[in-house]
């Protein structure tokens, strides 16, 4: 089977046109094939404060009515979407940009209302992989939005993370998938406030031992389940780390239960 490598971006790095550009630079220089899902959650935020669209989050996690949806398919689908495609064929490569709408990539269910109600959010049930398939045999470089449909005309706000999660392990049947989460940090660390104390491998069992100590917390836990679900999935390599160590994949790799 060829390779496939799978980038999933966000934060900053999608937001701020130097760190974009040397990611894309970067991304473009990874040898075979390969695919990028992105976020874009501030500059969403940015643009709902401009409008007045008030934003409202419960547990880091925003809250997506009406509204909302209307903003995040507009910068997530729209602006950093094109800019990304943009940019990758300014240094030669063929991108295209996508929702889960087109080609009927990603199906999902809105999330149930239980504590809370998240409104039009998305969680995945369904990934064709086919069509990606297809696109990736010809070259193509798909640029994924985090944006989901229900099949019945509405369009959901899907989390960055679980969609990379969920897409590479739909890919594990055609390719060798190496899946690579990338942010500010260099890796899962033990301090959080030591950039050196990267975790090199993480396990099930200790990744909630240290959740149990506070060591891992926040909008990491959720990260690394997602990771965790892509390595149970048949992904061959899952790697957390820095965006600027995306060519030679050190960071924190996530294993699978044996």
């Amino acid at each position: 089977m060829d390779k496939l490598t799978f980038i999933k971006v966000g934060g900053k790095i999608v937001e701020e046109e130097r760190i974009l550009r040397q990611l894309l630079q970067d991304f473009v220089a990874i040898h075979g094939h390969k695919v990028l899902v992105h976020g874009g959650g501030r500059s969403a935020t940015q643009l709902a404060d401009r409008l007045g669209v008030k934003n409202k989050m419960v547990d880091g996690r925003r809250i997506t009515d009406e509204e909302m949806l209307k903003i995040v398919t507009m910068v997530y689908g729209g602006l950093v979407n094109k800019q990304i495609v943009a940019g990758l064929q300014a240094l030669g490569v063929n991108a295209l940009g996508l929702t889960g709408a087109d080609m009927n990539l990603i199906r999902s269910d809105k999330r149930p209302v239980g504590n809370v109600d998240y409104g039009f959010v998305g969680d995945v049930k369904e990934v064709n992989a086919e069509p990606l398939v297809s696109l990736i045999q010809q070259n193509i470089v798909p640029v994924l939005a985090p944006l989901t449909h229900d099949k019945q005309g509405r369009l959901l706000n899907t989390n960055a993370d679980t969609i990379a999660g969920k897409v590479a392990g739909a890919l594990t049947g055609y390719f060798k998938v190496t899946l690579i989460y990338c942010f500010e940090k260099k890796g899962v660390l033990l301090d959080e406030n030591d950039n050196q104390s990267v975790i090199s491998r993480l396990n099930h069992a200790t990744f909630k031992q240290y959740v149990a100590q506070g060591i891992i917390r926040g909008g990491m836990i959720p990260k690394l389940e997602n990771a965790f679900e892509a390595a149970e999935s048949g992904v061959e390599k899952v790697i957390i780390t820095q965006a600027s160590e995306i060519r030679r994949g050190t960071g924190t790799q996530i294993l699978p239960q044996e």
